[in-house]
């Protein structure tokens, strides 16, 4: 019976592999095609073999598309130099914070005039850096709005993810103050541990500077720079699975720690990113659009909710990036907030939290998932075609 059992999972598995791989084949020419972002086209694509029944429910599917959120989330903290970053202007950082406020802020009137469950402050704020991290690809790395966007996004996600620890540790023990402590204290401690190793590393390699060529050798048939940043990595995740907290904050700062001390390595990301986004990036992706049932598109009350929310969260962030306006210009400040319109992730993971403690119900659940797959492929729709409707070259 067991064996049979194992078979089946086996079975299924085997028949996930050959269908990703043919979704990692096909959908760089079915987005050519369809003139829609690579990303989003993944997921439409997860949406529908998922859909048609070509994907079903695999634990072992599901911790290859983590590896992919994770190496995703590592990738784009590889954009951040910390150096830069604590460098960074004082009026924009106060610009910055002033915008997360409002966000939260016009989050909370809508809350309570709509009267609806609480847990709607943390998501229609909530942020994510790692679609963003994308549109390097598509921007380069001198683009300013994007840089901007990108440092902000970065401090905003950081916000939510601390809130989603507090709601986690709340919602998840049942109010357990002793919990929620406890996941607090060990979420101060990592920070505290990354600012404790950000400065020793500094005064480190200041003192042996050879160290940094040591582990990641100008030229190396063996590539120990991988190897060291896939050991960071792991390592990483491993931390923070074992204290419970947020992987993808563990992994955006395993990332920006390896820009910012081996910033010599000029071809490192390159060679990261290549591997990242045509294996396991796009796996997330594809994961993440067959999590979606597609017949839920016939339920008014989701599209409402859906329809509805991607409209409000959307429009929130464009006029809330108005407080860049004088910095970036109109523009690049309508694409700064579309930017921060793909918390793709986040969002689902407050929407699973809140739906496994019954916070929200299964239709406002499946709201949510579609509202996270419209915002991705709208917000990066839009970019494409505002970028490409513009003769000159915005950034």
């Amino acid at each position: 019976m067991l064996a049979h059992a194992i078979d089946t999972q086996a079975a299924t598995d085997l028949k996930i592999l050959l269908v990703v791989a043919g979704c990692l084949l096909t959908s760089p020419y079915i987005a050519k095609f369809l003139k829609l972002p690579l990303s989003a086209t993944e997921i439409m694509l997860g949406s529908f073999i998922g859909f048609i029944g070509f994907i079903e429910e695999s634990e072992n599917f599901k911790l290859l598309a983590n590896a992919g959120f994770y190496y995703l989330m590592f990738i784009a903290g590889m954009e951040i130099n910390l150096k830069t970053f604590l460098n960074t202007d004082k009026s924009l950082l106060n610009k910055a914070f002033i915008y997360i406020i409002f966000l939260y802020v016009f989050s909370i009137l809508a809350v309570e005039s709509i009267d609806i469950s609480y847990i709607f402050v943390i998501i229609i704020p909530v942020m994510s850096v790692g679609l963003l991290s994308t549109l390097y690809r598509d921007f380069g790395k001198n683009c300013e709005w994007l840089n901007v966007s990108m440092i902000v996004a970065t401090l905003a996600e950081v916000v939510s993810i601390v809130l989603l620890t507090i709601a986690a540790a709340f919602l998840g023990k049942g109010a357990d103050l002793f919990s929620l402590t406890q996941n607090l204290l060990y979420l101060v401690g990592f920070l505290a541990l990354c600012i404790f190793g950000f400065k020793f590393l500094e005064v480190l390699f200041w003192w042996y500077p050879q160290l940094k060529t040591i582990l990641m050798p100008w030229q190396d048939q063996n590539e120990k720079d991988i190897r060291f940043c896939m050991a960071i990595f792991i390592a990483i995740v491993a931390i923070m699975i074992y204290f419970k907290l947020e992987v993808a904050l563990g992994a955006f700062i395993a990332g920006s720690f390896i820009a910012t001390f081996f910033d010599h390595k000029k071809d490192l990301e390159h060679k990261l990113s290549s591997f990242g986004y045509g294996f396991l990036i796009p796996i997330f992706f594809i994961y993440i659009g067959s999590s979606f049932k597609l017949q839920m598109l016939l339920n008014p009350q989701v599209l409402i909710i859906a329809f509805s929310l991607t409209a409000f969260m959307i429009g929130l962030r464009i006029f809330c990036a108005m407080t860049f306006v004088k910095i970036l210009g109109l523009k690049n400040t309508f694409l700064f907030g579309l930017s921060h319109s793909m918390p793709l992730t986040l969002l689902i993971a407050v929407a699973t939290l809140s739906y496994q403690t019954n916070i929200i119900t299964q239709d406002i659940y499946s709201g949510l998932v579609l509202t996270a797959l419209l915002e991705a492929i709208l917000a990066i729709s839009l970019i494409k075609f505002v970028n490409n409707l513009s003769k000159k070259q915005l950034c």
